[in-house]
């Protein structure tokens, strides 16, 4: 693994950084191949979006930089995961005067990195349920991730794969750390996500991708009511474009719809 800091290589982090403190930040990750980032400009979207709802002052540009210092070691295959944080401050919540900081970690991959889909066998309901998000807040990635931690941690000592997070209306969100899909009544939809959740960036590829092969799709609130009526399930997140549901609580789910699905979106052709 390899850190940078504003386009400099970093050995450390200030024990002064709101990142750590209060998880004043935000966060991607994403997916490099022969130095590209795949989705890059959803990438920059996303976190162009989350500074400007934060009030973060961010030069983007840094990232471009670090990119070309990595690059010119050795072509770069594996994970990004890009940090923005509010940077140094003083004790309180006061927002500091100054732009924010870049870090930019690169974990290098020797072996291929797929780009098809994969199959979980053992997927559940969490019982921990996820609350109501700040209005502001809602969708981005930011830094405080206790939610996820706390739902990986049920899923581990309940040996699922993958699981379905509800919130505390009942509202089905979506996975641990990934968007869902659900095949009902022979047709996609997927949690709006009015409430909670993060808008993830594969999720927003497939939904423009099904638009334009007019495959349809609705964005609309599910409940846990509507558990017993899923045909087909496959959750999805920037280094996984589609983990199909062999099973939902012991059911049998069909495969090959979300397995067409696939085929038809090209969704190991992902740039």
């Amino acid at each position: 693994m390899q850190c940078f800091k504003n386009a400099l290589a970093q050995p450390q982090i200030s024990l002064l950084d709101r990142a750590f403190h209060y998880g004043d930040g935000c966060f991607t990750t994403a997916k490099i191949l022969q130095n590209k980032i795949q989705l890059r400009d959803r990438h920059l979207q996303r976190l162009q979006d989350c500074c400007q709802r934060m009030a973060l002052q961010v030069d983007l540009a840094l990232i471009d930089q670090t990119l070309a210092q990595l690059s010119a070691q050795a072509e770069l295959n594996g994970t990004l995961k890009i940090i923005i944080s509010r940077g140094e401050g003083q004790r309180g919540y006061a927002l500091p005067d100054h732009p924010a900081d870049v870090y930019v970690f690169y974990y290098p991959q020797s072996i291929a990195i797929s780009s098809s889909f994969s199959e979980v066998s053992q997927v559940g309901i969490l019982d921990q349920r996820v609350g109501l998000t700040m209005p502001q807040l809602c969708g981005l990635k930011t830094l405080n991730r206790l939610e996820q931690v706390l739902l990986k941690k049920e899923a581990v000592e309940k040996q699922l794969d993958e699981a379905l997070v509800l919130d505390i209306q009942g509202r089905i969100v979506e996975g641990i750390s990934s968007n869902c899909f659900i095949l009902m009544n022979n047709r996609w939809v997927t949690p709006d996500l009015e409430y909670n959740g993060v808008r993830g960036v594969m999720r927003a590829e497939i939904l423009q991708r099904m638009q334009h092969a007019r495959i349809e799709c609705s964005e609309m609130e599910l409940f846990q009511t509507d558990l017993h009526q899923i045909e087909a399930l496959f959750f999805c997140n920037a280094l996984h474009p589609m983990q199909i549901a062999q099973h939902l609580m012991n059911t049998n789910l069909s495969t090959s719809h979300a397995i067409q699905l696939f085929k038809d979106l090209q969704l190991d052709q992902i740039q």
